[in-house]
């Protein structure tokens, strides 16, 4: 039986390596960890030269980026909203998510949020390539985490079947869409 201990790295294609690991050292204090570069893949064996860079995110996290010189510039999908495809970052708390987004801010940065999920609270930016990072804190009960984990399944049944977001969880953002 298959046994993960955690995700060792998840890996993004990025424009230029050294502009992305200057970018998460200066916003996200992320430490360069590995740089490693080759003419041909390893795995396929292609000669594809890269150059592939690994950043510490944190209690054993890494994140990696490809850069690739020979392949057109990566794009954005279509298809795919901004907001969909992103990477998070946990932070200790509100104190520390509201501390950040100032930082950001103070650096340039365009940051949207605080936005409130319920259970989280989450700020949102973009790096370089086009990313969109999120920064976010817990803020749920473990009443509220049991009682989601409860509806999990039956939420993802409803929604195979009727393609329509299931109101099991509603009350995650009742507040929010409260009309006084």
């Amino acid at each position: 039986m298959i046994n993960i201990k955690q995700i060792h790295h998840v890996a993004y294609r990025c424009k230029d390596a050294k502009e992305t690991v200057e970018f998460y050292k200066h916003y996200l204090n992320m430490d360069f960890l590995v740089a490693i570069s080759e003419d041909r893949v390893p795995s396929t064996k292609a000669p594809d030269p890269y150059m592939h860079v690994f950043l510490d995110a944190g209690q054993g996290n890494i994140l990696a980026f490809f850069e690739l010189p020979t392949y057109p510039e990566q794009g954005k999908d279509p298809n795919t909203p901004d907001w969909v495809q992103h990477i998070a970052f946990e932070v200790e708390d509100l104190d520390a998510l509201l501390a950040a987004k100032a930082e950001l801010e103070a650096k340039g940065l365009d940051v949207l949020g605080v936005t409130n999920h319920g259970i989280i609270q989450s700020i949102y930016f973009f790096d370089p390539n086009g990313h969109r990072l999120e920064l976010t804190y817990r803020c749920g009960t473990e009443e509220q985490l049991k009682k989601l984990k409860e509806i999990a399944p039956a939420m993802i049944e409803e929604w195979s079947r009727t393609k329509r977001a299931p109101k099991m969880a509603a009350w995650l953002h009742e507040e929010e869409f409260r009309e006084d």
